[in-house]
């Protein structure tokens, strides 16, 4: 009966400190300096959280495909593919996160990976709060007021980014200087990555080639 009381606070406890984290997402939103040092340094943010915002973010970009009105999403399904979707999301995230860890670790950077990704997508929570009641209300919104949703979406994103670079900046304790500065070098490996990954799978597919054809000469000249 003691072992399973104990369970079950400690389950308790669990959920209590994910729902914290959960929320402590907002304050980093309109308290970024604070929330970022706070969400690293004090231990106040969770892996667990920081899936969900990612996964929110995800689900909410497909959503958007189907639930935002057509006046300002057209979705032409049959040339469409979730994955390589879902994957344009997630490769560039993965890409920052990346780069951004190794440049920082050369150069007297804090953070750790984990806390690298964890601020990026605790940077996110703007274009999650923004865009679901956005999505919600496209309908009501008339070709007039298309700019409207133009603006309010385009500043979710911006937001977003601000407070991913701010977040990196509290992470590794840089200066303004020295945080602007590395976003550049990440947003520059991001692009050398991208390019050492497309010649190395540019090679495999020209070794495979190569072995397919040399396996249909064989099997010619036998």
């Amino acid at each position: 009966m003691a072992a399973s009381t104990t369970k079950t606070r400690i389950r308790n406890e669990r959920i209590a400190k994910y729902l914290d984290s959960l929320k402590f997402a907002l304050y980093c939103t309109t308290h970024p300096l604070d929330g970022f040092w706070d969400l690293t340094h004090e231990k106040r943010g969770t892996m667990a959280a920081a899936h969900t915002i990612l996964i929110a973010a995800v689900l909410l970009r497909i959503f958007k495909l189907k639930y935002t009105s057509f006046l300002f999403v057209r979705v032409y399904w049959e040339d469409l593919n979730i994955f390589l979707y879902i994957a344009s999301i997630l490769f560039p995230l993965a890409l920052w996160v990346i780069g951004n860890w190794a440049l920082t670790t050369l150069f007297d950077g804090k953070g750790r990976l984990y806390q690298v990704y964890m601020g990026t997508c605790y940077g996110m929570t703007p274009y999650v709060v923004v865009q679901l009641p956005l999505m919600l209300i496209s309908h009501g919104f008339t070709v007039d007021e298309a700019e409207f949703y133009a603006v309010v979406s385009a500043i979710s994103l911006v937001y977003s980014a601000v407070l991913i670079v701010v977040a990196m900046g509290q992470i590794h304790e840089y200066s303004m200087g020295k945080n602007l500065l590395f976003t550049v070098f990440t947003l520059f490996a991001m692009l050398v990555m991208v390019f050492i990954l497309m010649l190395f799978f540019s090679m495999i597919s020209q070794g495979i080639a190569y072995f397919i054809s040399l396996g249909r000469e064989l099997l010619f000249r036998m």
